[in-house]
């Protein structure tokens, strides 16, 4: 496909992410089970809880996910600069793994800190990705 060839990174970005989903889903389901919870029931919000971090980990990337694919995907298929949506797409899947480490490990507080600044991170690579979108096909 060398209509795409110049997109590469943000395709790998996107592979990549939604592999770290199908990963990150039996690993947080297996400590829930660990835990005694029933299958999608939601532990009690505690971040002193690993069984909780490991759940809201999972849940952030998949709360994130679909928009995530939707802007790339838009930027993509409007032609939007391929560097810079290369760039950002790459952003959004390190910006989601170093927040799956920090939510599973329980640094910082459970806002206002590391977890929020990522979150926007990735959250900011997607608004961009959709802005160039627009642009590119007004």
């Amino acid at each position: 496909m060398e209509a795409f060839a110049e997109y590469g990174h943000a395709i790998a970005s996107v592979a990549l992410t939604v592999i770290f989903g199908l990963v990150m889903s039996p690993l947080a389901a297996m400590r829930k089970t660990g835990a005694g919870l029933a299958p999608g029931a939601e532990p009690e919000a505690d971040y002193g809880s690993s069984v909780y971090r490991w759940h809201r980990a999972y849940a952030n990337l998949s709360e994130t996910m679909g928009f995530f694919v939707a802007s790339v995907a838009a930027a993509i298929l409007a032609g939007a600069d391929p560097f810079w949506v290369n760039l950002l797409a790459s952003l959004f899947f390190v910006s989601r793994l170093v927040l799956a480490f920090v939510h599973i490990k329980g640094i910082g507080k459970p806002d206002m800190s590391a977890r929020s600044f990522l979150y926007v991170a990735g959250w900011l690579a997607s608004i961009i990705l959709c802005l160039m979108a627009v642009l590119a096909v007004l």
